[in-house]
């Protein structure tokens, strides 16, 4: 699952992970993240910090509070580079975070061994 609102990122993802043979499913602010996590459960979520209703903190937080969605790995995409707001992503429960500017082959790159870390 990809949550952005940023529509050219939210494109070159999808596509990219669509062509590594992923199913992908995208919401565009942090409510609808949540629900979707909630009755989709997705094997992992891309997930941006800065997005509109609630941000990706917000999102990080609902998910891990909830034992159903606790297990779902979150990579986050930010363009936050202070070290506090890493920090808090970890404190959270963040399992990865990518910086923005990021090339979005990378991500798919990460995306790959985080998930087949999970399955091991």
């Amino acid at each position: 699952m990809i949550a952005e609102d940023e529509e050219t990122i939210v494109e070159s993802l999808s596509f990219l992970m669509e062509k590594e043979g992923y199913d992908v499913s995208v919401a565009t602010d942090g409510q609808m993240a949540i629900a979707m996590i909630v009755r989709d459960l997705p094997d992992m979520v891309l997930l941006d910090v800065m997005m509109p209703g609630c941000d990706g903190f917000d999102v990080v937080r609902a998910v891990r509070e909830n034992p159903q969605t606790r297990p779902v790995p979150i990579m986050m995409l930010t363009a936050k580079t202070r070290e506090v707001d890493r920090r808090k992503g970890l404190e959270l429960g963040v399992d990865d975070f990518v910086t923005k500017p990021f090339s979005t082959r990378d991500v798919v790159s990460r995306v790959k061994a985080m998930l087949a870390g999970d399955r091991n």
